[in-house]
């Protein structure tokens, strides 16, 4: 014989499920859907304040990933060179963000935003393309670095 189960139970138990999915941590959050946030919530601060929204773009994708990746496994929070991406790429314009400790891709952006020069790269009206890179260290802490450029 089959149990059915009380629709009051069923309904608790899709309750508790959403409270475990809702409540999850952070380090259950991949570096993929970081950086993917860190684009929208940059581009939801520039389109709020009649910015083109900015587009991912390969070669700046790299070379955030690549400080990003550097950063964490050195423990060291330093920006790269900007004229080797500005070479690299054929940019005529290049500019980096970069944090470390933010449990989101919101998080992080809502600081950038809190201080002046990190502010004023993420708002910048002449920026086109993005690159994000996350990633988490030994001990969980996200690393992370934004590259943004213009061709030219």
């Amino acid at each position: 014989m089959k149990k059915i189960l009380n629709p009051r139970a069923f309904a608790g138990v899709v309750a508790m499920v959403l409270l475990v999915l809702a409540s999850a941590p952070a380090s259950a959050v991949t570096s993929t859907t970081y950086e993917s946030d860190v684009i929208k919530w940059t581009n939801v601060k520039r389109v709020d304040r009649d910015r083109v929204a900015v587009k991912s773009q390969s070669c700046v994708d790299r070379y955030a990933e690549k400080q990003a990746a550097w950063m964490a496994s050195h423990g060291v929070l330093k920006h790269q060179s900007m004229s080797t991406i500005l070479n690299a790429c054929g940019l005529s314009l290049v500019s980096e963000n970069i944090a470390y400790g933010y449990g989101t891709g919101g998080r992080v952006v809502s600081a950038w935003m809190r201080s002046p020069g990190h502010r004023s790269n993420l708002l910048n009206s002449k920026v086109r393309w993005i690159g994000v890179g996350a990633v988490r260290d030994g001990d969980g802490v996200w690393w992370v670095s934004q590259v943004f450029g213009r061709k030219q």
